[in-house]
């Protein structure tokens, strides 16, 4: 069980705080909710941006990296569809340095031509690196394009288009800020040696004067999918490539906690079905995947598999769906279940050992509507059952519904 206090400054930022005094270190955590989902389709990649433009200086701090280490500290940050995470880990005696520091890029950010123009050549360079120039990297943009029409999950954090980034303005950039890095879309987390009611009077101190500002913007439903929908391509790769996706619902759906149990029978290690059955056992693929999105809104199950030599992206779609019928039908031993459901468990409990990882997990958490999930989260999973899996493949993994991408190689 993991304890916290929660408060919410008048601003409308919540202050999460774990009080550990096993270690000597605290985590800072700041989570803003604002992902590529709060994107607009011909500014996008922005969220990203940001995760680069808020070590770029702020109005009262022009080097964050510079203070930070002399604290002793590290940092990082990294950004998903529907939110942006930063975090700060320093001797819990600095721990109002890190207030001090996200405090101020929360104000305001600098937002000079230079920054502007240095993250914005990293970001277009780790585009064209990781997703342009790279074998297998437009993947990620088919499979959102194939599978979502409507809502902005249809494209990657990275963004539709690289020119989204390239043609930013400061105008742009300094709307986007103001709309989305405030105390009222935010989530302040605090684990490690330290006292709950000093680290609510720092928040008081450092946060409690920025006002809120924040703009909520209706997002479009995906409309349900209805039809099966196919892409093929072509490219100089290696390998050939099968991806199948289905919708299922957000992160906070019964459906969700199902969907995590089934991929992880079908593909969650070694021992798991499909790497049993087409990897090792009969050689028809080099590598297997099931994967289910938590996500704000609706998400997807996705099945990926990349065919040995010999055997067709057909071929392996059509074993893939008997593995999924063999679900479908109930046909998971009870002692299969209850190893997937252990190891479930652990890697949640792990997940959870340090600092670091509890603090970013009580502000997910409570973005999804309540940091209690850090404790209830694990036992939802554990009552999942068998029958629970049966209904949810059928209902879910629907051949004539799903989309499927024949990724080919031309070699």
């Amino acid at each position: 069980m993991i304890d916290f206090q929660r408060k919410k400054l008048s601003n409308g930022l919540t202050v999460i705080v774990h009080e550990d005094h096993s270690t000597p270190l605290c985590a800072v955590n700041t989570l803003y909710k604002v992902g590529s989902r709060n994107e607009q389709p011909h500014l996008t990649g922005f969220a990203h941006l940001f995760e680069h433009l808020m070590f770029g200086g702020s109005v009262n701090v022009p080097d964050f990296d510079k203070i930070l280490q002399a604290t002793g500290g590290e940092n990082n940050a990294y950004t998903t569809a529907d939110y942006t995470n930063y975090y700060e880990v320093v001797p819990a005696q600095n721990v109002e340095t890190a207030f001090y520091l996200e405090s101020d890029r929360m104000l305001s950010l600098a937002f000079t031509p230079k920054s502007l123009e240095v993250q914005r050549k990293v970001v277009i360079e780790e585009f064209h690196q990781r997703y342009l120039n790279r074998p297998y990297g437009d993947i990620g943009h088919l499979m959102r394009d194939i599978s979502y029409k409507v809502h902005p999950y249809r494209w990657p954090t990275i963004g539709l288009d690289v020119e989204h980034i390239a043609k930013a303005t400061m105008d742009d950039v300094r709307q986007f800020f103001f709309d989305n890095y405030a105390p009222d879309n935010a989530y302040l987390a605090v684990a490690g040696n330290v006292d709950t009611e000093k680290i609510f009077a720092l928040a008081e101190k450092w946060f409690g004067s920025i006002e809120r500002h924040a703009v909520r913007r209706e997002i479009a439903a995906e409309p349900e999918q209805t039809e099966r929908r196919e892409m093929r391509v072509e490219r100089e790769v290696p390998s050939d490539y099968l991806a199948i996706i289905w919708h299922i619902g957000d992160r906070l759906s019964h459906d969700f906690y199902v969907g995590d149990i089934a991929t992880d029978i079908l593909a969650y290690g070694s021992s798991s079905r499909l790497m049993q059955r087409l990897c090792i056992d009969n050689n028809i693929c080099s590598e297997v995947n099931a994967t289910v999105g938590g996500n704000i809104d609706p998400g997807t199950l996705m099945l990926q598999a990349v065919p040995m030599p010999g055997h067709s992206l057909e071929e392996v779609e059509d074993l893939l769906y008997k593995q999924l019928q063999q679900l479908a039908n109930g046909d998971i031993s009870d002692y299969e279940f209850q190893k997937v459901k252990n190891n479930v468990y652990s890697r949640q409990l792990f997940d959870n050992v340090d600092v670091k990882n509890k603090a970013a997990s009580l502000a997910l958490y409570e973005m999804f509507g309540d940091a209690h999930m850090i404790n209830t989260d694990p036992l939802r999973l554990q009552n999942v059952t068998i029958a629970e899996i049966s209904d949810f493949v059928q209902r879910t993994c629907d051949p004539s519904k799903a989309s499927v991408l024949y990724y080919k190689s031309k070699q």
